[in-house]
């Protein structure tokens, strides 16, 4: 008994973290979905497709893109209470954020697993550091938001989001 609560106290403290940040699913995330003594509908990772929705049993279908892990939860719960369970209780995790993105004046341009916490400058170090003819001042960043796509000029000390793609331009001098 003493595991589980230890492990329902972890659980809710990196729940908190991310919908505190506001983190919002969305396609590339890869999550783990637990329903406590129900193995069989507890889901050790799935993957959002392109369009952020996964196959649930019993549930069918569920867009999950731009929800929080909590909301997830409750979304799970009300599908699951009543016809198929009394209380269930659902918990849902990230294992794996969806990609970065960087290109332009960097040593290994491409796709990158999101770390949390990370900065321009910690991704142009995953990405082999700046090349020779690199600006380290022209620097977009391009957001996908529920109003489409937004380019940002951003600085070294910008946060990046999971999702991300940042263009570094070359300098003149």
């Amino acid at each position: 008994m003493k595991w589980f609560l230890l492990f329902l106290s972890v659980f809710a403290a990196s729940v908190s973290a991310d919908d505190a940040s506001g983190y919002q699913l969305g396609p590339g995330d890869q999550i783990r979905i637990q329903v406590f003594g129900e193995p069989d509908l507890s889901i050790a990772e799935i993957r959002l497709s392109e369009s952020g929705a996964i196959n649930y049993p019993y549930l069918g279908q569920l867009k999950l893109s731009g929800l929080k892990l909590s909301q997830v939860e409750q979304l799970i719960h009300r599908g699951l209470k009543g016809d198929y369970l009394i209380n269930p209780s659902v918990s849902v995790s990230i294992v794996e954020y969806r990609p970065f993105f960087i290109n332009g004046e960097v040593r290994r341009p491409g796709g990158y697993p999101f770390q949390p916490g990370l900065t321009v400058r910690k991704a142009i170090a995953l990405a082999g550091g700046l090349t020779e003819r690199a600006s380290s001042r022209d620097i977009s960043l391009t957001r996908k938001t529920p109003n489409g796509e937004r380019i940002i000029e951003v600085s070294m000390a910008s946060e990046v989001l999971p999702g991300d793609s940042i263009y570094i331009e070359d300098s003149f001098f």
